[in-house]
């Protein structure tokens, strides 16, 4: 099966500039505030000449009075101008990284198992939390400075050409020079960034392994080593970081070099006017205000560029998740799904997560309503596979999957779904209370209803000695309970579900046999009436079930009942043999015919 980028690459400023676009009237305001920013500047730059020329020289009261208000002007109005675009532009930045951490969510909850097998749970809480980071980054202060610099740059460009065009000119030589610097150092800056994202995402998903697995860590002894791989993957990520700040370390001297080679050359042709007369004292200063005012801007655009070569760079990332098609896809006028109780067909299914190794081979299965199905066989022969394309977490190579006569794929997956409940051979709980983890997937659920669901899983005492009881947080993985009260809860959770079809893969497995015996009769009301799939290695499990499949070498090597299945001494007979006894099998036909029996 294959989950892969869209072939049309769609340019990823354009995906960001449609972010943007919703909080136009925001960002309007805030151009607004920067241009107020940059006139306010120039102005700065402008009112040079009028202080020198008209005070020190011409000695005008006037001017005296009226200079200082208008500078005291231009700065209330630069303040506030500073203030509206600072604010509005973090408010833009955050909006659109609020809406792409939830797009970006939205959309690898969405994406199949397929995808999850492939991807590092780390990777994936990267790019959610340190790739949209740096993407904020960008659009907060990067993208606000480069606009800022742009415009002040524009506004000081027109007072340089107002003042002496002639000097302008010469003082504009040295910006495409400025140009190349820019562009070389932020594609060294893009690709060595992607480096430093790709190793923080790999140093994440080390953590999430080895503090979720703390426990065999600790019991084999592995600290030194899981210690010694942590410093490995770090120094990477040092390398990488060390490499991208000297590149942003050598810009801006650069970047002063060439604005100095501008400065020098205005005073050399300024100054010669100045002294020959062709130019006022006051022209030339508010001329190399304005300048040196300009290449300011210039030098930081450099360190802007820097930052957002670094947001492209994880915005390149953060895309390569938007934009992955899933291969489970949602009909686009799906057919209404049937009333319970349900009838689940295969037929002539062929399936492999690679097309050219089938799991699955010529699969032709049909499950009754109010049958239990046990799925037996050996370890890798296809059981837990088999029951995952019944809800679609994967989807056939060839063939069908049918309910009472429907494709699954004709039908919406949410109402798919809506019929299924499935307890897993690893029990799967949130860090919430016990209330909230049996209720998960059963919106509405009254306390009551989960206490009954906790009451015929057997779970109901445990949960009753608790002080808080059902309002007791179980920790990250149900970490304070025992392996049993686990899978009790997963079950007391299909239970509330009250499903239709009920998947139950090794779901007593956890179980000790006191346990599993009270469970057994649960799960005997939970299937009466539905479609019940059992998956066991355990075989004592299905023993009762209406009808036995053995998977082997990826199809159905043999069915019929538990005590038929004996009787014919196939791939059953030797898997329930290798469990139940210890002698050889002709001295002990006797007394696995009293077992079938």
């Amino acid at each position: 099966m294959s989950i892969k980028p869209k072939i049309e690459l769609r340019s990823r400023h354009k995906r960001i500039l449609e972010y943007i676009r919703e909080s136009w009237g925001k960002l309007a305001v805030a151009m607004f505030c920067m241009v107020v920013v940059s006139a306010t500047t120039a102005a700065t730059a402008f009112i040079v000449k009028p202080v020198l020329d008209d005070i020190f020289i011409k000695k005008d009261e006037r001017m005296l009075f009226l200079l200082p208000l208008a500078v005291m002007a231009i700065y209330v109005l630069r303040g506030a101008g500073m203030y509206g675009q600072e604010f509005l532009m973090h408010y833009v930045g955050e909006n659109i990284i609020r809406k792409l951490r939830e797009n970006l969510y939205d959309k690898i909850s969405d994406l199949p198992l397929s995808f999850f097998q492939k991807e590092k749970t780390g990777v994936l809480m990267s790019r959610i939390t340190n790739d949209v980071n740096i993407i904020k980054n960008m659009v907060s202060t990067a993208v606000t400075g480069a606009l800022k610099d742009c415009f002040t740059i524009i506004g000081l460009i027109f007072v340089i050409f107002y003042r002496d065009w002639k000097l302008a000119l010469l003082a504009m030589v040295v910006l495409p020079a400025a140009v190349i610097p820019i562009y070389e150092f932020g594609r060294r800056i893009r690709r060595f960034s992607t480096r430093s994202q790709e190793s923080m995402a790999d140093l994440n998903a080390f953590l999430h392994e080895t503090f979720a697995g703390n426990k065999i860590v600790k019991a084999f002894g592995m600290e030194p080593d899981e210690k010694a791989r942590f410093f490995d993957k770090n120094r990477s990520y040092y390398h990488y970081e060390i490499k991208t700040f000297r590149i942003k370390a050598l810009s801006s001297p650069v970047m002063e070099l060439i604005g100095g080679i501008g400065v020098s050359l205005v005073i050399w042709y300024g100054g010669y006017g100045v002294i020959h007369g062709t130019s006022t004292p006051g022209t030339f200063f508010s001329f190399m205000t304005a300048v040196m005012m300009m290449y300011a801007p210039i030098r930081k655009l450099s360190r802007l560029n820097n930052a957002i070569q670094q947001g492209m760079a994880a915005t390149d990332r953060v895309f390569d998740i938007l934009e992955t098609e899933s291969d489970i896809v949602e009909p686009e006028n799906p057919s209404p799904m049937p009333a319970p109780p349900h009838t689940v067909a295969f037929e002539n299914v062929w399936f492999g997560y690679e097309k050219e190794e089938p799991v699955l081979k010529d699969i032709d299965l049909e499950v009754r309503p109010g049958e239990r199905l046990g799925i037996a066989g050996t370890s890798g022969g296809g059981k837990t596979t088999l029951v995952n394309l019944i809800p679609r977490f994967y989807d056939v190579t060839s063939g069908s999957v049918k309910i009472d006569g429907i494709d699954i794929r004709e039908l919406a997956v949410a109402d798919l779904r809506s019929r299924i409940a499935v307890v897993t051979q690893e029990p799967i709980l949130f860090n919430d209370t016990i209330g909230a983890n049996i209720a998960y997937g059963k919106k509405g659920a009254t306390r009551e209803q989960i206490l009954d669901a906790s009451r015929a899983a057997y779970i109901y005492d445990f949960i009753r000695r608790l002080p808080k009881g059902l309002d007791t947080v179980i920790g990250e993985l149900g970490s304070r309970l025992s392996g049993g009260e686990k899978q009790r809860m997963c079950i007391a959770r299909a239970l509330l579900k009250d499903a239709p079809i009920l998947i139950l893969d090794e779901a007593t497995s956890a179980l000790d046999a006191e346990a599993e015996q009270l469970v057994k009769k649960a799960l005997e009301n939970l299937m009466a009436g539905r479609s019940s799939f059992i998956i066991a290695h355990r075989l004592s499990t299905i023993v009762e079930a209406d009808r036995i499949i053995v998977l082997a070498r990826g199809g159905i090597a043999e069915q019929g009942t538990h005590k038929s299945l004996l009787e014919t001494k196939g791939e059953y007979y030797r898997l329930y043999y290798q469990q139940f006894s210890e002698t050889p099998a002709e001295n002990s036909q006797d007394s696995m015919r009293g077992a079938a029996e």
